[in-house]
């Protein structure tokens, strides 16, 4: 059997040593990251005890991405995109150390922690559309589907991970030093990083910003599936986000659970989510992408209806196994679909549109699902947007055919 049509998800990894690279410290991060997540919204549960900031403190992290993502894209488009990579990780080190120091110090409160979360928040505006557009430069288009998928295997088994260490280490040393050990774990994607070799490739000069965002939005607006598939980003971003932004309510409130049941949950999230992602890097080309794409976006949103109110531990754990599963199918498939259909001049611009719509959208779910949440109660504000999400999924399947056939 030929290596490309092995069922083997790792494949990728022998095509590129770069790519081996940055997976293994990349992976080895994401766990700190995961580990600061949890320990953040945790953190803002305790410092708040209202679901509303619980929210706030979520959308503080990814409102700036939807305002910078898109000059982050120019910037990923001018200027070599692993120098770019690279030095935005050693700003996200700093900011986990803040963390760090505000919270071991006794210092934190709710407003430090909304301001540090804006502040990773605008490094990552810049870091993501350069980090999505690298894959191809070290992977090549043929394989940028693999690629992503392990990539996001990679994301998703620290999230298994993350939050497991994070309730251990919450409960035995406090929440502080979840993110001392984010902050170390920057230390392994930056050696990665610098043993990475690729061509040195000027820039491509997409001329003044103005003119640089307009020609980006142009392709995005007249080429009709990478049109559909965005509205389809910023719809299921804004109406999914606040099954993981009120997890920790859903959790304390209605389950009855503590910190590290809270981590169960998230960890059920990433089990699925990562065994999706192996699943698609294993099924390589004989993916099809779009019947994938279909079944994905109708099962998402009743799952996730499903587990906002369900009422038993086990039972939501499993229903998040499944939205794990979907989530990262339906984003893994959008994201490779944009990529394919990219040029290469424009990428990074057109990824960075991509961000700002899937991230952007985030801190307006975030908020919404807050406020529904402080009135009605988590399972209303998570179940009720997916409920939404799940009319839009029909409409827009019978709306626009390309979703199901391609263009």
């Amino acid at each position: 059997m030929s290596v490309r049509t092995s069922l083997n998800p790792f494949r990728v990894l022998s095509h590129s040593p770069n790519f081996r690279l940055f997976f293994a410290g990349q992976t080895t991060s994401l766990i700190g990251t995961w580990m600061q997540q949890v320990a953040q919204g945790w953190l803002a549960l305790q410092l708040s005890n209202d679901a509303f900031l619980v929210g706030v403190v979520a959308a503080a992290g990814t409102l700036p991405i939807l305002l910078l993502s898109l000059p982050g894209g120019i910037v990923a488009d001018q200027f070599r995109r692993l120098r770019v990579v690279t030095i935005a990780q050693s700003l996200l080190l700093v900011e986990a150390t803040l963390l760090w120091w505000f919270t071991w110090s006794g210092h934190m409160t709710i407003g430090w922690l909304i301001a540090i979360s804006l502040l990773g928040g605008m490094i990552s505006a810049f870091e993501i559309p350069a980090r999505q557009s690298l894959f191809i430069e070290m992977v090549g288009k043929d394989h940028v589907m693999d690629a992503i998928a392990l990539n996001s295997s990679g994301f998703n088994f620290a999230r298994i991970v993350g939050p497991s260490f994070a309730a251990i280490v919450i409960a035995r040393a406090g929440i502080a030093w979840c993110f001392g050990i984010n902050a170390l774990s920057y230390l392994a994607v930056l050696i990665s990083l610098a043993l990475i070799r690729l061509p040195h490739l000027p820039g491509a000069r997409a001329g003044r910003p103005l003119h640089a965002l307009t020609e980006a939005f142009t392709f995005v607006r007249t080429h009709r599936l990478t049109a559909v598939l965005m509205q389809v980003v910023a719809v299921y971003s804004l109406l999914s986000i606040p099954v993981l932004t009120l997890l920790p309510v859903l959790a304390r409130d209605v389950l009855g659970l503590g910190a590290g049941g809270y981590g169960v949950l998230m960890t059920c999230v990433g089990i699925g989510a990562m065994i999706g992602a192996l699943s698609i890097a294993a099924a390589g080309p004989r993916l099809q992408r779009h019947r994938a794409l279909v079944v994905t976006s109708v099962a998402f949103p009743v799952l996730i209806v499903a587990a906002a109110f369900s009422r038993a531990e086990l039972v939501t754990g499993v229903l998040l196994f499944a939205v794990g599963a979907c989530m990262v199918v339906n984003s893994a498939v959008i994201n490779a679909l944009l990529q394919s259909a990219s040029p290469d001049a424009l990428r990074g611009r057109v990824i960075s549109i991509y961000v700002a719509v899937y991230i952007g959208t985030n801190p307006i779910g975030s908020f919404v699902s807050g406020w529904i949440a402080r009135h009605w109660g988590a399972p209303m504000a998570i179940g009720g947007m997916a409920a939404l999400m799940g009319v839009y999924a029909v409409w827009a399947l019978r709306r626009y055919p390309e979703l199901r056939h391609g263009a």
